[in-house]
């Protein structure tokens, strides 16, 4: 447990100075860098490393990806770069036909659009707003993964029906709905905070918070099918955890995992329905 609180406060750290640092290539750069270690994770997972060039080209596409998006104000370089990146990994099959097969390219390119593309989502979404910006990104991180916190203390002392057992024995429904119904608090407690501090700073505009219990309800039931989708392909590949860059916590993926189903919902609603006005 100690280990494993550690851990947190260093990655917490680390987070706060990377969003310090919004404006500058290093968001893009810390987004970048953990789309590839979570591509890593995936691909020694399914045992695709030894495939070096598919897997150059699938991490050439991690780490241009959140540049594009930051500097480029359309989705078509996106789509051009995501079909060069599948021409040269199906020219790579064509040449390498004898040591890979299809059901291993399919699960490369599903793997890099898996951890690329979402979390790119965290880039368009800092660019959302010149003001609220951070404040998103910032709801988004925390509609992942304190659902998963306030699951974990609800399910200890509450917990007494089995969610999925076979994918994750720990989990529980009192859990869930516990930790669903944390993160609709925590967007409405840190909405009225965040509000308060702008006021401070001569910033005025509105605050949906029925809008954003709302939203926060829904990013805990996504960040759930998130850790649940990530415990299967664990499950299905005998593995533990993903890999041990956060010692007691497992890799990037295992604390990612609900921010990829998060992020992109987040993003969508921010877009069409802001809830700071």
């Amino acid at each position: 447990m100690i280990t494993r609180i550690i851990s947190a406060i260093v990655g917490i750290a680390v987070a706060i100075g990377i969003l310090f640092l919004s404006d500058t290539p290093v968001f893009d750069a810390a987004v970048a860098a953990i789309s590839v270690i979570m591509m890593y994770e995936l691909f020694s997972a399914g045992d695709c490393m030894k495939n070096k060039l598919h897997s150059a080209i699938c991490f050439a596409f991690a780490v241009i990806t959140p540049f594009l998006v930051e500097y480029t104000e359309t989705m078509e370089y996106i789509w051009i770069l995501s079909g060069f990146c599948t021409l040269l990994l199906f020219i790579g099959l064509i040449a390498n036909h004898k040591t890979i097969k299809y059901e291993k390219l399919s699960y490369m390119i599903t793997s890099s659009i898996f951890s690329t593309l979402p979390m790119c989502c965290l880039v368009s979404m800092k660019n959302l707003d010149d003001l609220h910006g951070i404040c998103y990104v910032v709801l988004c991180l925390a509609g992942a993964w304190l659902g998963d916190s306030g699951a974990y203390f609800v399910g200890t002392f509450l917990g007494k029906k089995k969610l999925c057992p076979e994918i994750s024995p720990k989990k529980t429904v009192e859990g869930a709905v516990g930790g669903v119904i944390t993160v609709g608090i925590v967007f409405a407690v840190y909405a009225f905070f965040y509000h308060m501090y702008q006021g401070f700073r001569g910033y005025e505009f509105d605050v949906n918070y029925v809008f954003l219990v709302l939203m926060g309800l829904i990013c805990g039931v996504l960040g759930i099918i998130g850790d649940l989708s990530a415990s299967i392909i664990k499950r299905q590949y005998g593995i533990k955890d993903f890999g041990n860059i956060m010692p007691g916590h497992g890799g990037l993926m295992d604390r990612f995992d609900s921010v990829l189903f998060v992020a992109p919902y987040m993003l969508f609603v921010l877009s069409h329905f802001p809830p700071f006005k």
